[in-house]
């Protein structure tokens, strides 16, 4: 499971959980095998189905679960927030890197560019298309992702070279003839979401990217979690 540190809720954790699991598999998965990747008893595992069935962030097809039609709704919510908070920083950093710079979430094991930002005055420039996927594993954007988490004895020497130096490097992984550079933003020990740029050619330019990348990143870092406070405070 993946709660870690401090107090936590062990039923929310759990229904985090399963809500996880169902995103790793796009044709769902019975009580009977959620029971077993959560060593617990079917009938806690029901009594959890039908709790998130009920907020519509499970649906039941015959006896398999899959994702519902909440998560979509609560995702559509976050675009607007992200790009209020985000999208600033990004034209910023594509502006500073003369590279098109871009938001990319994690979405089960695939990297999902969520928004981007092209360079405002440059004839030349990588277009990337909001709304792509490509694996975790490919691309800075996923590793830079993996990047943010725990370490685990799955993870890639890119995942581990990336950890180490806080950013991420790809070099022709998603397009040819591009080089790519990116950060997790970091909001918790387990990152959902990186911060990057993307560029034509085989090597950087300019050296200082990494740095700004990094400090995008962590830009956006502070400022989701103080929006997401101010929120807390005014319900």
């Amino acid at each position: 499971m993946a709660a870690t540190g401090g107090e936590t809720s062990l039923t929310l954790d759990r229904g985090l959980t399963v809500l996880s699991l169902l995103a790793r598999n796009a044709d769902g998965l019975t009580a009977a095998e959620l029971a077993e990747q959560l060593t617990i008893a079917r009938a806690a595992v029901y009594r959890l189905l039908r709790t998130l069935e009920a907020h519509n962030l499970v649906a039941r097809l015959g006896t398999r679960y899959i994702l519902g039609f909440g998560v979509a709704e609560l995702a559509g919510q976050l675009k607007p927030r992200l790009q209020a908070t985000v999208l600033p920083i990004l034209r910023r950093l594509s502006e500073q890197t003369n590279s098109t710079a871009l938001l990319s979430v994690a979405d089960g094991d695939q990297a999902l560019i969520l928004l981007t930002a092209e360079p405002p005055n440059s004839t030349m420039h990588l277009a990337m298309r909001e709304g792509a996927r490509h694996a975790l594993t490919v691309g800075a954007d996923g590793i830079a992702i993996l990047a943010g988490r725990p370490d685990s004895d799955e993870d890639t020497e890119h995942v581990r070279e990336a950890r180490r130096r806080g950013y991420a490097v790809s070099v022709g992984s998603i397009q040819e003839g591009a080089i790519g550079v990116a950060a997790p933003i970091r909001v918790s020990d387990w990152s959902t979401a990186s911060l990057g740029v993307v560029q034509l050619g085989l090597k950087l330019v300019d050296d200082r990217v990494p740095h700004l990348v990094t400090e995008a990143a962590r830009t956006a870092a502070t400022q989701l979690v103080g929006t997401a406070s101010s929120e807390a405070v005014g319900r």
